[in-house]
């Protein structure tokens, strides 16, 4: 089954430690070779995208910043067994930013894809 795991994070005042881009990259490689990471990237701030909604048949658009504290970070897509797994791959993740950037403060969303 299919799961997206959606990054949220406030944004901290320091910069990522030189070892975590190297560390999340290692559990990248180990989540393709273990066939379960199908695709993973980057989002820009909301500052640059747009909300489209509808509410009493009127579409309105506007753009962002939004004024969520956390803005949606990445997405990474997993072929996975089961839910508990893609927490487990998602919960990885966020041990390596514990580890490495303790100051760093997120969530992971975990969502099957139907």
């Amino acid at each position: 089954m299919r799961y997206l795991m959606i990054l949220k994070a406030e944004q901290p005042a320091t910069e990522p430690p030189a070892g975590l881009m190297e560390a999340i990259m290692k559990l990248g490689g180990d989540a393709v070779a273990a066939g379960a990471l199908l695709d993973t990237a980057g989002l820009a701030p909301s500052a640059a995208g747009a909300r489209v909604s509808l509410a009493e048949g009127l579409i309105t658009a506007v753009d962002g910043p939004f004024t969520e504290a956390k803005e949606t970070i990445s997405y990474a897509l997993y072929e996975v067994r089961s839910k508990e797994e893609a927490v487990e791959w998602a919960s990885r993740f966020l041990v390596l930013h514990r580890d490495f950037w303790p100051e760093w403060t997120g969530e992971a969303e975990v969502l099957a894809v139907l």
